[in-house]
């Protein structure tokens, strides 16, 4: 049974949750410091729905593409391909994990809140969706943005409601999330161009090369950053000097995290995706933790 956990752990790759819920986290601070009625429902249901939505769509996306990660030399060794998990195993695995979301959207009906609710089934599709965008899009990289960037708008929706005359400090988060996911991704994806190609697989890579795509990876990290400076100026004077430090060290480390990929040289990818995209969002809630702290 151990074993078979951390087999479905190392599916999912569940240590990346990292990746979109330090944004969902911001969102709610600030939500929580605007209203002044921090409640643990919010906090356990924000983290519990983060976790089961991205569990459920990751586990879907290897059932989906297990036929094509048998092919590709770079992921035959995945838990499916390999024969490590079965696909029954991983269906009801996506099962649990989309009424275990679907319940915890139901969290927030103890505060008073419907709207998590309402949203459940149709963001839960739209993360589901992902999954066949490859197939018939080179937009599937920004799909995956938009899927996790729905995380910060969706953290202050369980908390604030439908509060929209608030609405653009959350869509700020929102749109830097989406930009830095998608930049990211198509950084991922330049290591399987030939083979996407080959299959008629609609990658950014596929269709318009490495050395474009890199660029296009570049300017989306670009307006991430400007969507940070956005964000600051919007929740101002909540996010004040250290913050803009925090936004700075984040420049550094995009910057850093492309001098490590070039059209020669892919080797150092994982390096740019994992480590460096975990320092950057886990850095930034720890900054405006701290700037809440010293307000």
């Amino acid at each position: 049974m151990q074993k078979t956990l951390i087999h479905f752990a190392d599916l999912i790759k569940l240590q990346h949750t990292l990746f979109a819920l330090p944004f969902a986290l911001i969102s709610a601070i600030l939500a929580w410091k605007m209203t002044d009625s921090f409640h643990w429902i919010h906090l356990a249901g924000i983290v519990i729905c983060m976790v089961t939505a991205r569990s459920a769509a990751m586990a879907f996306n290897r059932l989906i593409d297990s036929t094509y990660d048998a092919e590709n030399p770079r992921t035959a060794l995945r838990h499916i391909p390999a024969g490590l998990i079965k696909k029954n195993h991983v269906l009801a695995f996506v099962i649990i994990n989309s009424l275990a979301f679907l319940i915890s959207c139901s969290l927030f009906l103890i505060v008073d809140n419907p709207w998590p609710l309402v949203f459940g089934l149709p963001v839960l599709l739209f993360l589901l969706a992902y999954s066949y965008a490859k197939r018939f899009t080179s937009l599937c990289h920004f799909w995956l943005g938009l899927a996790l960037a729905l995380s910060p708008i969706g953290a202050w929706v369980a908390i604030r409601g439908m509060a929209w005359s608030e609405s653009p400090i959350p869509l700020m988060l929102t749109g830097a999330v989406f930009f830095w996911v998608s930049g990211f991704d198509m950084l991922y994806a330049c290591q399987d161009e030939a083979f996407d190609k080959a299959k008629g697989l609609f990658s950014v890579p596929a269709r318009i090369g490495l050395r474009n795509t890199l660029r296009l990876a570049f300017l989306c990290h670009i307006a991430m950053i400007v969507f940070l400076l956005g964000f600051y100026w919007l929740a101002s004077p909540t996010l004040g000097n250290i913050y803009l430090g925090g936004v700075m060290i984040v420049t550094c480390l995009v910057v850093y995290q492309h001098s490590l990929v070039n059209e020669n040289d892919l080797s150092k990818v994982n390096q740019a995706f994992f480590n460096v995209n975990a320092i950057i969002s886990v850095g930034l809630l720890l900054v405006v933790i701290l700037q809440i702290c010293l307000d």
